[in-house]
């Protein structure tokens, strides 16, 4: 309960027992894990966080004109002191950019089209391309969650495949007030499953279930990933959606910080209905997504 394990996602597709003991464990205690050998292309993921940085140092004016209030915080810029933990009066100290799928006829018509940024040159080639790369790494991270607890592997699939899908790229600037430590407050994570890629910078802390703080440490090498509410409520609390924070530690130097999590959502026409009750009624996915949006803010 006091660490994070870092399993091979080589190990655990090839059904090494070690790893998916580790891998259950976790899922059903606090909900996080972290996985290497996932295949993901450190290339782009480094052109990804060079976009991300140039994006934020641009003019505050500049990215405000990319601020897309239509959809719902969905697309686009989000700028500091919007997003409030639920329970919280205080917002978190960062700014964001959403990106989502590539779109066309067979998607869902409430998943928005990606806003095209101009000024940066190859941005949005970037996040598609990384969009896609963790798209199909969290369509086979699902295939061993559904496999870990007695469903189908390919249970989940028609729920995701053309889902509602985030990347969010983020930046916490420095902190100079010490007053107020916290870049993210408590919160639980909305969607499915969350994959955080790239995270080279500390301060990502999880509870367990002694209400004590776990640090995760940060790898470049490694995919952290966590449930989230929707996961919880399909599978009646079997698996946690954790309570999670980012925090600046007072012994550390305080400089920015860059993070890029994918969110993996399902299709907002999706039911989402208990996976082991089948009389259970559920609540379609686009009401849930709504309702905890209302709840942090963003719209």
């Amino acid at each position: 309960m006091n660490s994070i394990p870092e399993l091979s996602f080589k190990d655990i597709e090839k059904g090494d027992l070690k790893s998916i003991a580790l891998l259950s464990s976790a899922l059903e205690d606090h909900g996080f894990f972290s996985i290497t050998d996932h295949g993901l292309s450190k290339e782009l993921l480094d052109k990804c966080y060079s976009s991300s940085i140039d994006f934020f140092n641009l003019d505050s004016d500049l990215k405000d004109a990319y601020n897309s209030k239509s959809s719902k915080g969905a697309r686009g810029y989000t700028p500091k002191g919007i997003e409030t933990a639920v329970g919280e009066k205080i917002a978190d100290q960062k700014e964001f950019w959403h990106h989502g799928p590539i779109i066309d006829d067979s998607f869902d018509h409430r998943i928005p089209e990606n806003i095209v940024m101009k000024e940066i040159k190859d941005f949005n080639d970037n996040f598609d391309n990384l969009y896609l790369e963790l798209h199909s790494i969290g369509i086979r991270v699902m295939s061993v969650i559904a496999l870990s607890i007695g469903l189908d592997k390919d249970y989940f699939f028609n729920w995701i495949e053309k889902g509602n899908s985030l990347l969010r790229s983020i930046y916490y600037p420095p902190i100079d007030d010490v007053s107020n430590l916290h870049r993210a407050r408590a919160h639980e994570d909305i969607n499915l499953i969350t994959l955080l890629v790239g995270a080279e910078e500390g301060g990502l802390e999880v509870l367990n279930k002694n209400n004590e703080w776990i640090k995760v440490q940060p790898s470049s090498n490694s995919i952290v990933c966590n449930m989230g509410d929707m996961m919880q409520l399909v599978t009646d609390k079997r698996l946690k959606s954790t309570t999670h924070r980012v925090i600046q530690y007072q012994d550390q130097r305080s400089k920015a910080r860059y993070s890029i999590p994918f969110f993996l959502h399902p299709s907002p026409d999706v039911n989402l209905k208990s996976v082991f009750n089948k009389d259970d009624v559920g609540v379609l996915a686009d009401d849930f997504l709504n309702e905890r949006l209302k709840a942090i803010k963003l719209y």
